[in-house]
């Protein structure tokens, strides 16, 4: 039966609803461009906002680590430094511990502790990041100061090779406090993103490594690991996008101090933490400029490492032969 036979309602419900498709389509669509022209309109945006920085220092922007508003001088090196290396100390303290929380609320907890475990870690996850930024200044702080950090100083500072990144004044402030504090608030993300996806491995898999004699660490780093690697690493690196942007709660730990230095236990700063202290206070359009180059160099690292980590992800998945 051609649409020339079909009785007319029915004609016109069928092109109502192709009239409906079509809409659909075309609002969904909107949906996802509008994603790419927000992402190009912000990048483009601060490009453009940066410009007279950009304009005078050029590409030595990125790696000077001069920043003085009385004499405009300004750099971008010593908050990328700072931002990296309170990112990189968070994925380090964060990803083994996320993985040990996510294999203990699949693997080993009894059912009745599963629920109460993953509530609080919803809950750390919906805390703002400026009260984790207020305990660290009032709680972590003085006791890094008082009990943690002389230690390490006396004790760590002294080793060869390695003793400049654990000596300094026990300030408590610093780049490893803000990489700690940092830590903590990305373990809930990336412990709740490999809990969902441990939970997706099928339970004949892990049955029957269980019947060939399999222990319980051997399904999980055969069995478990490779069956969700590409999803663990992806929870990863969103975890680490979190870590990159921080801005309130590095603000309050991080000492704010405008130097380059290795030495974990004194003050740094980073990019959103200058930002986020300096706006105000921009007095002149350099100084402005500068500030908002700041946030164009932010984005960038930022897409940087994403866009490194769906690289990896399609390597992975062209490995595993999908």
């Amino acid at each position: 039966m051609n649409a020339s036979t079909l009785p007319v309602s029915d004609t016109r419900r069928d092109a109502a609803d192709q009239r409906a498709d079509r809409a659909f389509r075309w609002l969904v669509s909107a949906a996802g461009v509008l994603v790419l022209v927000s992402l190009v309109a912000a990048a483009l945006s601060m490009l453009w906002g940066g410009r007279e920085a950009f304009g005078k220092f050029g590409l030595s922007f990125f790696w000077r680590d001069a920043w003085n508003p009385v004499l405009q001088d300004f750099g971008a090196l010593v908050p990328i430094y700072g931002t990296l290396v309170t990112a990189l100390i968070a994925m380090v303290i964060a990803v083994p511990i996320s993985f040990g929380i996510a294999m203990f609320l699949t693997e080993i907890a009894p059912k009745w502790l599963r629920t109460p475990i993953g509530a609080a870690i919803e809950l750390l996850a919906g805390i703002p990041s400026i009260i984790y930024g207020m305990w660290g200044l009032f709680v972590l702080v003085p006791y890094l100061a008082e009990h943690v950090y002389p230690w390490v100083n006396d004790h760590l500072g002294e080793m060869p090779g390695i003793g400049a990144v654990f000596s300094g004044p026990p300030l408590g402030l610093g780049m490893g406090t803000a990489g700690l504090v940092l830590a903590i608030m990305v373990i809930p993300f990336i412990s709740s993103v490999m809990r969902e996806v441990f939970l997706t491995v099928p339970g004949q898999l892990k049955e029957s490594a269980y019947a060939l004699g399999a222990t319980k660490t051997e399904v999980v780093w055969d069995v478990v690991l490779p069956y969700t690697r590409s999803a663990v690493i992806g929870g990863i690196f969103l975890g680490l996008g979190r870590a990159l942007g921080e801005t309130m709660a590095v603000t309050f730990v991080l000492g704010n101090a405008h130097r380059l230095t290795v030495s974990l236990l004194e003050p740094g700063n980073s990019i959103a933490a200058t930002i986020a202290n300096e706006f105000a206070e921009a007095d002149s359009p350099m100084y402005l400029s500068s500030l908002i180059a700041l946030g164009f160099v932010l984005f960038m690292v930022t897409f940087v490492v994403l866009t490194i980590a769906r690289l990896m992800l399609r390597q992975l998945k062209k490995r595993e032969g999908n």
